[in-house]
């Protein structure tokens, strides 16, 4: 789906205030540039002025290898699939004693298993690093809500807790009838806002079913906008965090 600078741009100034990237920052190049998260790796570096460690596909294949390069390296940034990362967790458990530099671990692609980190947080300060999950969409722009973790509310919460909309974007839980559910029961997500694709490339059916006119963006002062349907299942909290509950159509 056709996605614009200004798209990739607003991502990072729309998260600014929870990561404050510098160009003190390494970040690596873990993922293909197939998947979307990689537009978040590659431009989270270039744009602040940080610095890019491009991981070799072999290293990216073996965890305690992978270990050693963050060590080595001095990675600040690391973004992961949870798949990835507990694997990256047995490595560190093996290998114990590497001195890391990271200050973020971002979380997406996957659900996020919070009850599985409780060995992370038995070897690394919650001071040293923080863990974010954030759920996110190729046609909304890579990611969409944020939740910072520590060990407290990784050992209390749901395994589905994705937390808050990005501040440009809206998430909207409603039911068939596009109407708003309360809080607590279980809607279809969609997002309006800054990050949405213009759509897909050829697939002029495909777009008007999935991009759809946003009911509500009158009353955020806006004509004539739309809202990304995703398809996914969440509810949304009393606190305003979010919960995900995987595929509609499952």
């Amino acid at each position: 789906s056709p996605v614009t600078h200004h798209n990739v741009a607003r991502l990072f100034s729309a998260t600014d205030h929870w990561f404050g990237f510098d160009e003190s920052d390494v970040w690596t190049l873990f993922h293909s540039y197939a998947f979307d998260f990689s537009v978040w790796e590659l431009w989270g570096a270039l744009l602040h002025g940080g610095r890019l460690v491009v991981v070799p596909h072999l290293v990216s294949r073996d965890p305690a290898a992978f270990l050693g390069l963050l060590a080595d390296e001095g990675v600040t940034v690391l973004n992961q699939t949870p798949s990835a990362f507990y694997q990256l967790m047995a490595a560190d458990k093996e290998h114990p004693g590497r001195e890391l530099a990271l200050r973020y671990v971002v979380f997406g692609g996957e659900a996020l298993e919070l009850g599985r980190l409780d060995d992370w947080y038995d070897r690394h300060a919650e001071d040293a690093s923080t863990l974010v999950n954030m759920y996110g969409i190729t046609e909304t722009t890579v990611h969409v809500s944020y939740i910072a973790l520590d060990r407290e509310s990784a050992a209390a919460g749901s395994s589905s807790t994705i937390g808050v909309n990005i501040p440009d974007l809206r998430v909207y839980v409603l039911d068939a009838y596009l109407q708003p559910v309360p809080p607590g029961v279980t809607g279809e997500m969609y997002v309006a806002g800054e990050g949405l694709a213009r759509g897909y490339l050829g697939r002029h059916a495909l777009t008007a079913e999935r991009f759809v006119a946003d009911p509500f963006a009158h009353l955020f002062g806006e004509r004539g906008s739309r809202m990304y349907r995703s398809g996914d299942l969440a509810r949304r909290r009393p606190d305003g965090t979010l919960e995900y509950f995987g595929r509609a159509d499952h």
